[in-house]
């Protein structure tokens, strides 16, 4: 009756492990022996095990979610001077092509705001670095935001193909969207505005027969939002803001938006990636205002608490085993005339 209601981790500092094993008046615990020595062997490597330094995660306690304008503050006070000599700020275009965008083509940037969207296009050539604290923290929040984890985890393993890059380690999906692509799936899980959606997209790429790696399926969109920005497509409304990066955000929200309401009311799959990005591309470069307004819209209902907009359809059958065969098409694995005019970054 003493040892009632005792944590467990005091039970081991009054022998009691120990006095399990030992014979009382003769009596031996014969065959079940064993198997509390084996649960105290067990028990005494408790205090002696240590957390593995270069896995990423804290000895301590979880650590905090990061926001998006302290990540964005980070890259404000870092010295990206290396970085920013390789970005190309806008499309070159000669010839005709130059002068029919001149007439006809969308107003250009305020020379106010180039420098922020220098920054942007400055941080898309920067990549995964694990060794920064605040890398990790980012890491750490898209994974908590997505999953509901309470607890940090290893910022190299397989529970990352559970949030859809495509291998252990996400550094290695950032291809030609670098930083930029976390920054935007941090700003898509931090925002009160956009976490159901997101929460929503999520769970659509868990469909068994739908299903499509969320997290590479940002990039490509983070990709098209770059190539916008360039093509001066953004501009006009980046004017009428005053700002670059709530608007280049609230594009990749709209596009995002756009190709889950598509995916799931097409009934598209894995196969049909490629395609899909394609024409998100199409719309997104022609009619930005028109994406910019829908999502508005779309927020406004989930502010009044209206029914998701995105909610999962009942599908009969199977799961589809088949769909794990299928390779992801992303926009940079497409030939295009329009991909070799423009140069993605």
């Amino acid at each position: 009756m003493a040892f009632r209601g005792m944590p467990i981790s005091e039970l081991k500092n009054h022998g009691i492990f120990q006095a399990l094993t030992t014979e009382t008046n003769g009596w031996q615990l014969g065959v079940v022996n064993s198997e509390v020595l084996r649960a105290q062997e067990e028990w005494d490597v408790v205090d002696t095990i240590h957390p593995d330094p270069e896995i990423g995660v804290s000895s301590q306690q979880p650590g905090q979610l990061i926001s998006f304008s302290e990540a964005l503050q980070h890259f404000q006070t870092l010295d990206l001077s290396s970085f920013k000599k390789r970005i190309q700020p806008t499309i070159r275009r000669t010839g005709l092509a130059a002068l029919r965008h001149c007439l006809f083509g969308p107003p250009k940037l305020h020379q106010g705001l180039r420098e922020e969207r220098d920054l942007v296009l400055t941080i898309a050539q920067c990549g995964l670095d694990s060794q920064d604290p605040m890398h990790g923290r980012v890491l750490q929040t898209i994974y908590k935001k997505l999953t509901g984890s309470k607890f940090d985890c290893a910022l190299h393993g397989d529970h990352w193909e559970d949030l859809g890059f495509q291998g252990a380690n996400p550094a290695t999906d950032l291809r030609g969207a670098g930083f930029l692509a976390l920054l935007h799936l941090l700003y898509l899980v931090m925002d009160s505005k956009t976490l159901l959606m997101a929460q929503e997209i999520f769970r659509l790429s868990h469909h068994h027969i739908q299903q499509f790696p969320f997290c590479l399926m940002s990039v490509n969109i983070t990709r098209i939002a770059i190539q916008a920005l360039r093509e001066e497509c953004l501009s006009r409304e980046c004017n009428r803001r005053q700002k670059v990066i709530p608007v280049v955000n609230s594009f990749y929200a709209a596009a995002f938006l756009h190709l889950a309401r598509v995916w799931r009311t097409q009934q598209k799959t894995i196969s049909d990636s490629g395609f899909v990005l394609k024409d998100l591309e199409v719309l997104a470069k022609k009619s930005p205002k028109r994406l910019l307004k829908t999502l508005e819209v779309y927020l406004a209902r989930v502010s009044k608490g209206q029914a998701s907009l995105l909610e999962t359809q009942k599908c009969s059958g199977s799961e589809g085993s088949h769909s794990k065969d299928l390779t992801f098409t992303g926009v940079c694995d497409l030939q295009s005339h329009s991909f070799e005019s423009t140069g993605l970054i």
